[in-house]
């Protein structure tokens, strides 16, 4: 058999893309598939028919990751491993984690309608809650099974509205029986969108990142004194959010006060009481670091909690910040970036190198073992909204790299 002939059915590609998005669709062409909803539960389901008509080995651990495992030759030997997520943000697009996920069910779908015999296993993954929309922090499932995080924390962490990533597991019947804990891989690869601007802006088909910048994240109360808005007087209010527009000022001024290569966002922001006629007690609000030198990201931090403290002090406010989650700088495998640029060209599909700039389960699996990604471009940069769109070309391009990528890594064993 040619096996650098075989490519992905893109038309079937596109129909399974299609088909997840429509649930938890959204009336604006996006899609609403917090982590472990109904709808996440749905998307669950629809992969795991799928994964049972290829035949696959199915399996749910007790954090709710789902791997479909096609057995190789030789079962003794490392697998490789590809796949993303199902869940989105509450509105989000069609193609974040999904392409991933499908991209790798298509890879499935071409080495068993070809009757490809592999030497080793190779694994689909789709992890829980990578978004961080509803349980925070970000990336909980590939966390876990990589060992970064603790089982029994991430089990307790609550949404809005108090009800825990455990609960809403066992209520939508995804916490499986087996235990959450990595093994060794020989490969693991994700397709995924740019989510940025880069590829489109260059002309180039396939990205290739080096890697992940460095994240930190933090939660932001400030709290001051409520009050009726008519009797009291300007001078001497505590207004907890009127301290925090400047606090939210002076993170968007950030990157260019620090001098550096960073990004800066405040995302999220609560008001309480939240009443046109009462003055503000409390505001909670969160801020997002970013950027490839983790150094400047602290060093800017450092900078930023002591103007935090000034402002607080000015407007009379309290203040308390902590950090909520930290990802450091993550470096891909450099083998595995030549062979996805190497088989990029070999496809006469152009390549670029760069960084992501988002967050990804691979962050994680990269303290595992090998891993890297391949990107393909966003229309406008646009990511996390229902505006984010991929061509259906990209898509297909990204998927055949994947494959041909899948078909070396799990060809003779060297272990």
């Amino acid at each position: 058999m040619d096996r650098d002939g075989l490519r992905v059915n893109a038309r079937r590609l596109q129909r399974s893309l299609e088909s997840l998005a429509r649930i938890g669709a959204t009336a604006d062409g996006g899609v609403d598939r917090l982590a472990l909803t109904d709808a996440d539960r749905q998307a669950r389901d629809a992969l795991v028919a799928w994964l049972d008509r290829l035949g696959l080995r199915i399996t749910i651990d007790d954090m709710g990751n789902i791997f479909g495992l096609r057995a190789g030759r030789d079962e003794g030997v490392r697998p490789v491993m590809m796949g993303s997520h199902l869940d989105s943000q509450s509105r989000g697009g069609r193609f974040d984690g999904a392409l991933g996920v499908i991209g790798a069910l298509e890879v499935m779908r071409v080495l068993e309608e070809s009757r490809v015999v592999t030497e080793r296993p190779v694994i689909l993954a789709a992890w829980t809650a990578e978004e961080g929309s509803r349980f925070t922090p970000s990336k909980l499932g590939s966390a876990v099974w990589a060992g970064d995080l603790d089982k029994e924390w991430v089990w307790g962490r609550p949404d809005r509205h108090g009800a825990t990533l455990l609960e809403e597991l066992e209520r939508i019947g995804y916490k499986g029986v087996s235990p959450c804990a990595r093994w060794p891989f020989q490969a693991y690869y994700e397709l995924h969108i740019e989510q940025g601007p880069l590829l489109e802006a260059a002309g180039r088909a396939i990205g290739v990142p080096a890697g992940i910048v460095s994240l930190h994240v933090y939660d932001i109360h400030v709290s001051g004194e409520a009050n009726q808005v008519g009797p009291t007087p300007m001078e001497g209010r505590r207004d907890a959010l009127v301290a925090a527009a400047e606090m939210v000022l002076a993170v968007r001024a950030l990157p260019s006060a620090a001098g550096g290569d960073m990004v800066a966002t405040v995302g999220m922001l609560e008001v309480a009481p939240n009443c046109y006629n009462v003055i503000p007690e409390d505001v909670h609000f969160t801020v997002d670091l970013r950027g490839w030198d983790e150094a400047l990201v602290e060093r800017s931090w450092e900078r930023l909690a002591g103007e935090f403290r000034g402002v607080a002090a000015r407007h009379g406010c309290r203040l308390h910040a902590e950090e909520s989650s930290r990802t450091g700088r993550t470096e891909f495998d450099p083998g595995l970036m030549r062979r996805i640029t190497d088989h990029a060209e070999a496809l006469g599909l152009s390549t670029m190198s760069l960084v992501s700039g988002a967050g990804h389960d691979t962050a994680h699996l990269a303290g595992v073992g090998p891993t890297a990604m391949i990107f393909v471009p966003s229309i406008g940069g646009r990511s996390h909204t229902p505006a984010e769109e991929t061509g259906w070309a990209d898509c297909a391009a990204g998927a055949d790299v994947l494959l041909r990528c899948i078909l070396e890594a799990s060809g003779p064993s060297s272990d």
